[in-house]
């Protein structure tokens, strides 16, 4: 399967959430998580369990756990493209539901409006 475009979901005001919740992780959980990106990019609709899982609304979330912490990274498919729709979050026993209705509402906006939702920058 050819390589499978991701893209960062990018506020209307030019936040971009996944960069700045990317920032405030050790450099480990980073490095993981960028890992699971690249996975991702690699396998696109075929990445499955244990890697990431469908969580309903559209939205499916990435995983990565860096010793006890489970890190999830939410992302939608737009075409044949990923778009990483939320900033991700870290999960105890359940994923909050309004980190899922976050990604949902992100997922609407760039739906409505991909050009303005699209980050144009790279991860680093």
């Amino acid at each position: 399967m050819p390589k499978t475009k991701v893209i960062v979901y990018q506020n209307k005001d030019g936040s971009v959430p996944l960069l700045d919740w990317l920032d405030d992780l050790s450099t480990k959980a980073r490095d993981k998580c960028i890992v699971k990106i690249e996975m991702l990019k690699e396998s696109g609709f075929e990445l499955r369990r244990p890697h990431c899982d469908f969580l309903g609304e559209g939205i499916y979330e990435l995983r990565a756990k860096v010793e006890r912490v489970n890190y999830r990274i939410f992302y939608f498919f737009h075409g044949r493209n990923v778009v990483i729709a939320s900033h991700g979050c870290t999960k105890e026993k359940k994923i909050p539901k309004n980190e899922i209705d976050r990604a949902v509402r992100y997922r609407l906006n760039y739906i409505h409006d991909p050009e303005t939702h699209t980050y144009k920058g790279e991860l680093k």
